[in-house]
């Protein structure tokens, strides 16, 4: 990557539009986060969906090829969808390069045999239902710490809080961090900083907030956001490229991740999803490049958060019970 740092920030188009008298008023510094990672830097990388080990493999080679830095590697089907021997695959490819591994927990509502989610309500979502869904939950993350994974992905509430408890509580490893599921992900900064005090380390925001929702949101939680660039279909399929180096100054601390619209879905992922499932962990590290890119041309790539740095710094939290 180029040193952007010797470049002056720039926004797209900006020296042509001025020329011809259409050009836009400066930022606002009020807008910016004044917010960064701790370590230094203001944004991270992450690459999700990436659904076992040759998954990964492809995932490692092409980020090599197209110099695409990750900070973290995220996977959607779940914890229980891996045997332990892939789980310890992936931890050990992830951890000689420095990369935060990041698996789903347990049962979602979305498999489950409720019918509220097939309603035209969708009601509960991916929320675990009852007991034994929450149990599932825990479970997977107890198995998936003792094979060494550091960052669990969660889709429930409840779910967040029972598995912060169990880390306070040394249960869980103390430097496990608990990231929040897009599919869940508030909509306004009261909900967000909700998430931050259930335990949340990042909180993966929809991709349809507007900058000045961003904006908000900073104004009451420094804990780091995810934001898909490219939103999947189902998420609804947003391509905010240009947007990347402002989603970086309004939202900061923020992981850009690197999705892909107009795919197939692949949760949950078998062999039968093979060649689809490994086509497109190709291209999301390809759509990364694209992103990385632009920051470049605009001269925003400089604040860059260090390799292999993935703790949140301190954050507010609930008071746990004794």
């Amino acid at each position: 990557m180029t040193d952007a740092s010797a470049t002056a920030a720039r926004r797209p188009g900006e020296q042509a539009l001025t020329t011809l008298g259409l050009g836009a008023p400066a930022p606002d510094p009020a807008d910016a986060s004044p917010h960064s990672f701790p370590g230094g830097g203001r944004w991270r990388t992450e690459i999700p969906s990436c659904e076992g080990p040759e998954a990964l493999a492809v995932v490692l080679k092409e980020s090599a090829r197209l110099d695409v830095p990750i900070h973290r590697i995220s996977q959607g089907s779940g914890v229980w969808m891996l045997t332990d021997a892939e789980i310890t695959e992936m931890v050990d490819a992830t951890a000689e390069r420095d990369i935060e591994l990041c698996l789903f927990t347990g049962p979602r509502g979305t498999w489950d045999i409720g019918g509220s989610v097939r309603s035209d309500s969708r009601g509960a979502g991916l929320r675990a239902r009852g007991h034994d869904a929450v149990a599932g939950c825990v479970e997977d993350a107890v198995r998936a710490a003792e094979l060494g994974v550091k960052c669990l992905l969660v889709a429930d509430e409840g779910v967040l809080w029972t598995l912060h408890r169990a880390r306070t509580a040394g249960i869980l490893p103390a430097d496990t961090t608990l990231k929040v599921s897009a599919l869940i992900g508030p909509v306004n900064p009261a909900a967000f900083a909700v998430f931050e005090r259930l335990g949340a380390d990042s909180v993966n925001v929809p991709s349809d907030l507007t900058l000045n929702h961003l904006t908000e949101i900073r104004r009451v939680s420094a804990a780091p956001m995810d934001m898909y660039i490219e939103a999947p279909d189902d998420l609804g399929g947003y391509v905010r490229m240009y947007e990347v180096a402002e989603l970086i100054r309004r939202g900061a601390p923020l992981y850009l991740k690197f999705g892909l619209s107009r795919a197939p879905g692949i949760y949950p992922y078998g062999h039968q999803l093979r060649e689809v499932t490994l086509s497109t962990a190709r291209e999301r590290v390809r759509r990364g490049r694209l992103a990385l890119d632009l920051l470049e041309r605009h001269g925003a790539a400089a604040d860059m958060a260090p390799l292999g740095s993935r703790l949140p710094g301190a954050l507010s939290r609930f008071e746990t019970p004794a």
